[in-house]
């Protein structure tokens, strides 16, 4: 280990005078403890990330074209559905399938003091996030007598606590063995004006997550990828802790994922058609040649707004964070230099200690650089990366505010609205409102139904009372 003398040294001459004599002067424990995070950074990579996006930073000029991406739709039959889902089953059932969640959020924005993936979401029993979604891997491996491992990331504010949350739940029926938890990485905040590295308190460098992009990294240093092409592990599903209806283990999009010609394989999505133009997702675009996700505020307004002949939207492809990535292109992405994706900034207000004054600064304006990498950018760099549309009833419930669009009220109605229309199906009477919405609250648990086509032999009810609450 350098000793504090060459450190100073080393960051002198990237620019961190400041840095380097407040750590000459800080002793004990804390002093040590600074000195061994700065040095878990990759100091000549940081200089650089620092020139680039904080005190030479030069927005890019957008000047490839942008056009709709192409996609897979809902209503084609032109591709053999039934063949891809056949396929798919043959992957889980040879056990080249498996999970993974980002789960490194809070549930602070839904009034609740804990991990976002530990809120209680279904829409009658109140069942966790964590819970839906061990349910349904559940399911899966008793379906098709399989076992899917699931790989959950966390963040430093959470993992403990995650983890803790299982161990007092039993795992949700799941084997241990095939749970696997990890830290999300981070990155060192840096003042916007002077490159300024700084300190969330005096024995510690004020850091943020590093994205769901970082997500490739944290598989690769924390064993989880090799844990996987140990396992003979191919394909990994995708999606985020927030949306209780995300189809996790979905046949289909596994085999076209893997088999069909205009797929290399390595990177698939799925969207939805966009509610409205301005709705507050990201959309897949075509820029210059490659497939890319452009987040809405950065879709110029009158490409959000343009339509077609038939008055639909022309860029409405809204992705929904649900993707299949292959374990070799995460490997790849994670390992060769030629795969690594950029970062983006944002500036954001970063309480910091001062080592001058000895005191904490409470920023009135936006003062800092925050860096993150997005899990999507991998998508640019696939041979051929295919989108699948989905029904937004059937996959997209996001649970991410306490009130109004995308909150817990919201994914309620959503998930009910499923349960209703995978009943109906069946033949049950549903009581609807005027505007055709299920009167009633229903929750249909994966251990019953992982599709409509399940409930054909499940006892179900000849009909519903108006305002009931069912759980089946």
């Amino acid at each position: 280990m350098p000793t504090s003398t060459s450190l100073s040294e080393r960051l002198e001459s990237i620019g961190q005078s400041k840095l380097a004599a407040y750590i000459n002067g800080v002793q004990g424990d804390g002093g040590d403890i600074l000195k061994q995070q700065i040095q878990s950074f990759d100091l000549d990579q940081l200089d650089g990330y620092i020139s680039t996006y904080g005190t030479g930073y030069q927005p890019d000029s957008p000047n490839e074209e942008i056009n709709p991406a192409p996609y897979f739709a809902l209503d084609d039959a032109s591709w053999d559905r039934a063949m891809y889902s056949t396929h798919g089953e043959g992957l889980i059932a040879a056990n080249k399938v498996a999970c993974f969640t980002v789960a490194g959020g809070q549930g602070s924005r839904l009034g609740y003091d804990g991990p976002k993936g530990c809120y209680p979401t279904s829409c009658v029993s109140g069942k966790s996030l964590f819970e839906m979604f061990a349910q349904t891997i559940y399911a899966n491996e008793r379906k098709y007598n399989a076992s899917i491992p699931w790989y959950i990331m966390t963040s430093p504010l959470n993992h403990e606590q995650t983890i803790k949350f299982f161990e007092d739940h039993n795992h949700f029926g799941l084997d241990p063995k095939n749970i696997q938890f990890f830290e999300q990485g981070v990155m060192p905040s840096f003042d916007a004006q002077t490159g300024d590295l700084l300190l969330s308190d005096p024995a510690h460098l004020a850091t943020n997550p590093d994205g769901h992009g970082g997500a490739y990294k944290a598989l690769h240093v924390s064993g989880a990828l090799d844990n996987m092409l140990e396992r003979g592990i191919e394909h990994l599903c995708y999606f985020q802790v927030d949306n209780p209806n995300a189809k996790i283990i979905d046949p289909v999009f596994i085999g076209l994922h893997a088999y069909s010609p205009e797929s290399s394989g390595e990177f698939s999505s799925k969207m939805v058609a966009k509610s409205s133009w301005d709705e507050k997702v990201g959309v897949f675009c075509r820029v210059g040649e490659d497939i890319s996700v452009v987040e809405y505020s950065d879709l110029p307004e009158e490409l959000a707004k343009m339509t077609n002949e038939r008055d639909q939207l022309m860029f409405n492809a809204g992705s929904i964070a649900i993707h299949i990535i292959s374990t070799a292109f995460i490997q790849k992405i994670a390992t060769d230099p030629e795969y690594a994706l950029p970062f983006h900034r944002a500036v954001k207000k970063v309480s910091h200690f001062d080592p001058a004054t000895g005191l904490m600064v409470q920023p009135d304006e936006p003062n800092a650089i925050k860096l993150e990498r997005f899990v999507f950018d991998a998508i640019a760099l696939a041979d051929r990366s295919i989108i699948l549309e989905t029904d937004r009833i059937e996959e997209f419930a996001p649970v991410k505010n306490a009130t109004g669009t995308d909150s817990i009220v919201t994914s309620k109605q959503i998930q009910s609205q499923r349960a209703a229309n995978w009943l109906a199906a069946s033949g049950v009477d549903i009581p609807t409102n005027p505007d055709g919405s299920v009167n009633a609250t229903i929750e249909l648990s994966p251990l019953t139904a992982l599709s409509p086509e399940d409930l054909k032999s499940a006892q179900l009810p000849e009909s519903i009372e108006p305002g009931a609450s069912i759980q089946l």
